[in-house]
């Protein structure tokens, strides 16, 4: 794949991919190394991704950053992914700033330690006016969670004669969850190797084509997305269509 511009073609590239970043513990235990080695090593991954997925035109990328099940792990860990992130934030900003991307935050955001949060909020409103991509973070996220979060919401707004059980429709599902100001995922892919996509967007990956390789992600490069973006333009997306009918 060295001639990229020969291989990819603009008009047909997914609107929204999201990223399952798996393998960072395995990649620093295969070189012998501490996890928290993993995960920094990880950073420089995100960093060439946003960049090439921004170069190509991809309107929305959405990377799944740290779950509500990760607040299990160690809390030394723990405390060491919240350090990464407040230090790529402020790092990141004028790459950002220079490529046109909004950052944007979903999941359980107030679980965040302070700093953290006030970091993330900090960057989100310095590239709110940006329109070229936006970044999504999945921060203390879970689909389950997100999904029974917005049934009771939903459910107050029932018993509030706010909404009609009548009126409830997937477009209201859909204004009540964390990602409602972005549309569905086209491509999700995920990295080392695992073929699930363990509670992430569930509900906005309906009909995302799946992508899985088994490169860990500290070892994630701009080809190995090339490669995904590549295979995507391959796929036939029928949306229950028949092949006649889209042609």
């Amino acid at each position: 794949m060295n001639d990229e511009n020969n291989i990819l073609t603009k008009e047909f590239l997914p609107n929204h991919v999201a990223i399952i970043m798996d393998g960072n513990g395995r990649w620093a235990k295969k070189q012998g190394l501490m996890r928290v080695a993993g995960h920094e090593s990880g950073t420089k991954s995100v960093k060439e991704t946003v960049e090439y997925a921004a170069k190509w035109g991809i309107k929305f990328l959405t990377l799944y950053a740290f779950s509500t099940e990760n607040w299990k792990r160690p809390k030394p860990e723990v405390d060491t992914l919240m350090n990464l992130l407040m230090n790529a934030l402020k790092k990141e900003l004028p790459t950002l700033q220079k490529n046109g991307i909004r950052l944007n935050a979903i999941g359980r955001l107030s679980q965040l330690p302070k700093k953290a949060y006030a970091q993330l909020q900090e960057v989100m409103t310095l590239t709110k006016s940006n329109s070229n991509m936006i970044l999504t973070l999945a921060l203390s996220y879970g689909a389950r969670e997100e999904l029974e979060q917005a049934v009771k919401n939903i459910a107050i707004k029932v018993k509030n004669n706010i909404i009609s059980p009548d009126g409830i429709d997937q477009s209201t599902i859909n204004n009540h969850l964390y990602t409602h100001n972005l549309p569905d995922v086209d491509l999700m892919i995920r990295t080392s190797g695992e073929l699930r996509i363990s509670n992430f967007l569930l509900w906005q990956a309906a009909y995302a084509e799946l992508f899985f390789t088994p490169v860990l992600w500290p070892d994630f490069r701009k080809e190995n997305l090339q490669e995904a973006l590549v295979d995507y333009q391959k796929r036939e997306r029928r949306f229950g269509k028949t092949s006649e009918q889209l042609t």
